[in-house]
């Protein structure tokens, strides 16, 4: 009797491939640590918490390094090895670097941060919080299966309401949490009953077997089957803050602490755009026919809105640079669903697919790095308008130089190569799904967005109104944004190091 159970008993037993999950498990396992010692580490020694969080993220990103080799999954099913809930495959490891990298970046940005705040911020509760939002969105990218991909999306965004509302007693801090909070909830509610609607029509979790199992189903379960996945990628279009969802994206930025808006530019909308990836182009190609138009029309919308909104900006109004940053990061949401939208036209999805990893990446960087000089700037104009840049030249020419770089490389403009490369490997992915009304609509608000970009870039080098004021640089953020230029100008110098992702099987 004892020998037939043991068998059983060991294919019951998982065997966990470590080394494919250690880059979030690292992100999570220094974020409890980090929030313990918080508990015993005195207060004129609380700036120690903000290095080890720095350290584990830099080791959760060199443990990325490892897994190039080849794809590797783990959590699979006992009786079918090639149906798991975690999978480190080009994909995955590409939204790794970049989620890892721009909560790094942010970290760098908050250790600065948090030193001005003079306790004003809780620093054991920010690190923890941030550490475990990054866990949960390297987790998602990995995620291949319903259930994981749900609880690895609520760990990325439960984390960051609180980040953002954290300023004690700031009544536009507490104001942006809540709007946060009710149009993520909303959207999570709404992935949830999609999801339960695709489980009740297919009886799986699993992304493979939704896709084999949901082109067979009884024909009575079909409304319910189409019910699902519209439901589903409205709630992931919520996330990715595509127009109508976008509401809370400008005073959201402008309540948080700025490295944290400068976290949700590029990390949140890494996380809304791998769950809509996977939803879409693994579980429900077969769907392609309802979610393609509709995304290309998403795409067009968010696009036009998120760069209408940046161009109404007033340069005078308070916190105007970052509500720029904000509408403009709304307009670059609507260039990364272009070729998510081309997959559903597409033979090659994966190449589409390929098309918004490459933009994301460049748009990471650089995008980064623009948060990272408003960062700096904000240090001594606390209003951070856009006026208050004028000049910035005179004052600290470096700084100036590599914002008018990111900046141009937002616009697409040379010397901003990888910004004109990503841009253009983008139209291509429409052109080639035969999606030309949509290139056209992007060429459209291409122009558009050059006129604010530009604007802002030539205030840069105007002779300022009264003296120049010198922006002393820390060391955290001299880090983050030397790093972010390092990133934008080898981008632009070999481009192919991203644009490869467009010829790459990523799956």
């Amino acid at each position: 009797m004892s020998s037939l159970a043991q068998p059983l008993a060991q294919n019951l037993v998982q065997s966990v491939d470590w080394l494919a999950i250690a880059p979030p498990t690292i992100a999570a396992v220094v974020g409890l640590a980090v929030l313990v010692a918080d508990l015993f580490v005195g207060d004129n020694r609380k700036a120690l918490l903000g290095w080890v969080s720095v350290a584990g993220l830099a080791a959760s990103v060199i443990m990325l390094l490892p897994l190039l080799d080849g794809d590797r999954s783990t959590f699979c099913l006992t009786g079918d090895a090639d149906v798991c809930s975690y999978t480190a495959d080009t994909f995955t490891l590409a939204i790794q670097f970049l989620v890892l990298g721009g909560a790094l970046l942010a970290a760098l940005l908050s250790v600065t941060a948090l030193k001005d705040a003079d306790r004003g911020l809780p620093e054991g509760e920010f690190w923890f919080l941030l550490l475990s939002s990054a866990a949960g969105a390297a987790l998602l990218p990995a995620s291949r299966d319903l259930a994981t991909l749900i609880v690895a999306l609520e760990v990325a965004s439960l984390p960051a309401f609180a980040l953002v509302g954290l300023r004690h007693g700031d009544r536009r801090s507490s104001e942006a949490a809540l709007k946060f909070f009710l149009s993520s909830v909303t959207a999570t509610a709404v992935s949830l009953m999609g999801i339960s609607f695709v489980y009740a029509s297919t009886g799986t979790l699993y992304l493979t077997q939704v896709a084999d199992r949901i082109q067979g189903i009884d024909g009575q379960l079909t409304a319910l089957a189409q019910t699902g996945v519209v439901l589903t990628l409205v709630g992931f279009a919520f996330k990715t803050a595509a127009v109508p969802f976008h509401f809370w994206v400008p005073d959201t930025y402008v309540g948080a602490p700025l490295p944290v808006a400068a976290y949700l530019s590029v990390v949140g909308k890494a996380v809304g755009f791998s769950g809509l990836i996977l939803v879409t182009v693994i579980a429900l190609p077969s769907y392609a026919d309802a979610w393609g138009p509709a995304l290309a029309a998403l795409a067009a919308l968010t696009m036009t809105v998120g760069n209408v909104g940046a161009l109404r900006q007033q340069a005078t109004r308070a916190y105007s640079a970052v509500r720029l940053l904000a509408w403009s990061s709304v307009g670059q949401a609507g260039y990364l669903l272009v070729p998510i939208a081309a997959a559903g036209y597409s033979d090659h999805a994966e190449r589409s697919i390929g098309s918004t990893v490459a933009y994301a990446l460049m748009y990471a960087a650089v995008n980064l790095g623009a948060f990272a000089v408003a960062a700096l700037v904000g240090r001594t104009k606390s209003l951070n308008r856009v006026s208050d840049y004028r000049g910035l030249y005179a004052s600290n020419p470096v700084t100036a130089l590599l914002l008018a770089f990111f900046l141009l490389c937002l616009a697409g403009l040379p010397p901003g190569i990888i910004g004109l490369f990503a841009k253009v490997t983008v139209f291509s992915a429409a052109v080639d799904a035969g999606l030309g009304w949509l290139a056209v609509v992007m060429a459209v608000n291409v122009v558009i967005a050059l006129f604010y970009y530009l604007q802002w870039t030539a205030l840069l080098f105007r002779a300022p109104e009264g003296e120049a004021v010198r922006h002393r640089v820390p060391a955290p953020l001299t880090a983050a944004i030397a790093l972010t230029a390092v990133l934008a100008v080898a981008l632009s110098g070999a481009p192919q190091l991203v644009l490869h992702f467009a010829d790459t099987s990523l799956f």
